[in-house]
């Protein structure tokens, strides 16, 4: 007997990014429209969104662990704790990041997302390729000593031990056969700039070779200057360039989140949480990429002062963007669902409430609090 279900009495994100009260409906693992759903014979149950915003999952496409996890710690068992921990925050889809790090051990990373899946938890929907193809002048919190130049052999190689499940690569565009890399391989995979010292001429050829996005924002590139615009410049010259937005209100001044938002739009803008395996911890002592980070409220930094990612969820992103910055919670959630998953091509089963799509959804509070996540359709504990 097929299982059914419907959500009630909430303020329903639509299609053009609104909200309107209404009822979503459920069948089997898919949102369905009330029609398919009234004529489908089945057991029926529902939830009382209390008044609450009913919203898609979100997808986080760029972070890199919780929980003491790290996507680089390359088992099944750290990918389950990720995905089981993001579930739990309203965080439906994701694809975890890699760091710098060598052939041999991206290769071990890639060989156990291949086949991975976990029922309690959020759906792995890939992996997220940063580095090692990045410049030194910018590397962040990357390790130096594995960084090398692009190589598209070396990324089909790695594809191949993930079984196609590498979504989106990052490159520095200034570094030796960069252009040729991207005109080779934006057929296939998503491409974004990123720990690049690139000026705004060289982001220009890098976005009309094939690069359609921008790696956090603002962070480990060149600056946003009047006379010298760099990649961020590019970007807003580049119709078709998402870029990447950290919210956890440590990497970037609330000014220039909404600078941004007026820029380039919530048609544009992916929300990421870029997290460490120190989300969902205490202060304490933590390592990325085979880095010291020390972890201090929401600041995680290395040994030399360096930002190392964040301890902040995507959902806690989204809340800090409308709660502290005056983002729109509308356009919060469209950055943070929608756009992610038309990034990374994920959008036919994802990223809204519409009929067909999995039934990945949130109840928030007015507080904006995690009432309820449905995964699948089937109710998880909230967060």
């Amino acid at each position: 007997m097929t299982k059914k279900h419907k959500i009630t009495n909430g303020l329903v994100f639509q299609e053009d990014g609104s909200f309107e009260p209404g009822t979503v409906y459920l069948c089997s693992d898919r949102i369905v429209s009330e029609e398919d759903w009234l004529s489908t014979e089945g057991s029926e149950t529902s939830t009382d969104a209390g008044g609450g915003y009913v919203i898609p999952g979100l997808t986080d496409i760029h972070f890199h662990g919780c929980m003491g996890s790290d996507c680089c710690d390359g088992t099944e068992e750290a990918f389950r704790t990720i995905v089981e921990y993001e579930l739990r925050q309203g965080v439906t889809s994701v694809t975890p990041a890699t760091m710098t790090m060598s052939e041999e051990i991206l290769t071990g990373i890639c060989l156990a997302a291949k086949d991975f899946s976990c029922a309690e938890g959020a759906d792995f929907c890939g992996l997220y390729m940063e580095g090692p193809f990045i410049s030194p002048g910018k590397k962040g919190a990357q390790n130096e000593k594995y960084i090398r130049p692009a190589d598209t052999e070396m990324l089909r190689r790695l594809q191949q031990a993930s079984g196609g499940k590498i979504r989106t690569v990052v490159i520095a565009p200034e570094t030796e056969g960069a252009m040729d890399f991207i005109r080779e391989n934006s057929g296939t995979i998503n491409i974004s700039l990123a720990h690049t010292t690139a000026d705004y001429d060289t982001a220009m050829e890098a976005f009309s070779c094939g690069a359609s996005q921008l790696t956090h924002m603002y962070n480990a590139m060149m600056p946003f200057h009047h006379r010298t615009p760099g990649p961020i410049g590019a970007a807003a010259d580049s119709a078709h360039c998402m870029v990447e937005l950290i919210c956890d209100g440590i990497h970037i001044h609330p000014a220039m989140v909404r600078a941004s938002f007026k820029i380039f739009g919530d048609d544009r803008i992916i929300l990421i949480s870029d997290s460490m395996r120190a989300a969902g911890l205490a202060d304490g002592q933590y390592d990325l990429g085979g880095q010291t980070v020390n972890v201090r409220g929401s600041l995680a930094v290395l040994e030399d002062g360096t930002i190392a990612g964040s301890v902040t969820s995507l959902m806690g992103c989204l809340r800090t963007a409308v709660r502290d910055m005056g983002i729109p919670l509308a356009s919060a959630v469209k950055c943070a669902a929608v756009n992610p998953a038309k990034a990374i091509g994920i959008y036919q089963d994802y990223g809204s409430l519409a009929p067909g799509k999995y039934g990945n959804i949130v109840i928030l509070g007015q507080d904006l609090e995690v009432k309820a996540v449905f995964h699948r359709s089937t109710p998880v504990c909230p967060a």
